[in-house]
């Protein structure tokens, strides 16, 4: 047996000295501070550790922000094709794993690199672009103040379940022309897909069974929606390209989007000092939105690059066919450019990397936004008195070795009725 510690730096040519007892990624996400988590990791491993995705299934988890930069400006060295992912190659990664929806190699915009990859995002750019934004902040003010208006006479509700996990939903459902019910079923799906567990695979096979009805719908009766629009985009050849197309966006959108307005109210309502700057006007709420992003980026953790030769990372020896992650959460806190609590934070800095970087970075960094941005202003001031009705240590997290979202936020306030204006 391997007498290594399992958290301490291997020796030379360490490739496939794992030990026993890595750490489960899920388990830094699902943690009250991932912080700390991933300051132990760096203190025994330095910028480029190895963590376990499932039982058995091991990755490099890039930590150091310098480091994270180069494997995502890099495409030569490491590619997001995972069809060069050594160990699914050679049966380590069972075909029923439930980490394939989240890493498996996809026929969109994800998984390619080069000049595929620029003629799959090309449709991702121009249908964000055609986003009339002023009518749909419109909208997402109308869906928010819908929802709180809903339970607003009660005088308590779960800022998860009941607003944050639905704003986004209807919101970028709507932009694809998919109803509430609809978006409601992609919800359910893409919870499972995320979690990257034993029911993943069933998600991600219903997610992709709603969104392949919508496209033969839109074939036969085009609207002006995103949906009609990857369907007439010269770019996208098929009908699976246009499939995955909706896929990235409506996935990451939601998913992403959800953390971020989450993440925002949770910093409000347990962070003291947070909350009296934003609620005393130090503090704008587009500079709340990106300190929360430090803090708290909606992907602590990014699949994945993949090594395309022997190289080397942050002092370690990688592997051709070695999986990366990208550990965004660790990155946004590394010494070299955060060497203290507050020194990333200040307002109106926004190198953190919870967009990623590089080629692939987020294409729809405007909307997300617009979307959160829109969702805790409203929440801000429909409900001003708000207050956790659990302590902050309490709050639990959604099992998942990627994304970081609350189970729940519950809240009480003053009960109150709201009036409801169309969205015009």
């Amino acid at each position: 047996m391997n007498s290594v510690s399992p958290h301490s730096p291997p020796p030379e040519c360490p490739v496939h000295d794992y030990g026993t007892d890595l750490l489960p990624l899920s388990t830094a996400t699902g943690a009250t501070e991932p912080r700390e988590v991933y300051r132990r990791l760096r203190e025994d491993w330095g910028n480029v550790a190895k963590v376990e995705l499932e039982p058995g299934v091991h990755a490099w988890l890039v930590m150091g922000y310098r480091e994270l930069l180069t494997i995502t400006r890099q495409e030569q060295v490491y590619s997001r094709d995972a069809r060069n992912w050594r160990d699914l190659k050679d049966g380590v990664v069972s075909p029923r794993s439930g980490l394939l929806p989240m890493m498996a190699w996809r026929a969109n915009v994800v998984g390619a690199d080069g000049p595929e990859h620029r003629r799959l995002r090309q449709p991702l750019d121009d249908g964000v672009a055609r986003i009339d934004q002023r009518r749909a902040r419109r909208q997402v003010e109308s869906v928010c103040t819908e929802l709180i208006a809903e339970f607003s006479q009660h005088g308590r509700a779960d800022l998860v379940s009941e607003y944050a996990t639905i704003v986004p939903l209807l919101s970028i459902a709507s932009l694809f022309g998919l109803d509430s019910t609809e978006g409601q079923e992609l919800r359910r799906a893409l919870i499972a897909l995320f979690g990257s567990a034993g029911d993943s695979q069933d998600g991600n096979r219903h997610f992709e069974e709603i969104l392949i009805d919508t496209l033969r719908e839109r074939q036969n009766n085009p609207t002006d929606d995103l949906t009609t629009a990857f369907i007439n985009h010269p770019n996208l050849n098929s009908e699976a390209e246009r499939l995955q197309s909706m896929v990235v966006m409506i996935s990451s959108g939601t998913e992403g989007v959800n953390a971020w307005i989450s993440h925002t109210l949770r910093l409000m309502l347990t962070d003291p000092r947070f909350a009296a700057r934003l609620h005393g006007g130090r503090l704008g709420v587009d500079d709340a939105l990106d300190e929360a992003l430090w803090r708290d980026p909606p992907m602590n953790n990014m699949p994945a690059r993949y090594a395309l030769r022997d190289t080397e990372l942050g002092g370690r020896l990688i592997r051709r066919g070695d999986v990366l992650i990208l550990g965004i959460a660790a990155a946004n806190d590394d010494p070299a450019i955060r060497p203290d609590e507050d020194s990333a934070g200040d307002p109106g800095n926004r190198a953190h990397l919870a967009f990623s970087a590089g080629p692939h970075v987020c294409p729809a960094q405007v909307p997300a936004r617009l979307i959160t941005r829109t969702a805790v202003n409203t929440a801000l001031h429909l409900l001003p008195d708000m207050m956790l009705s659990i302590p902050a240590d309490k709050v639990a997290w959604r099992l998942s070795p990627w994304t970081r979202v609350p189970v729940s936020l519950p809240v009480q306030f003053s009960a109150a009725r709201i009036p409801i204006r169309s969205a015009r």
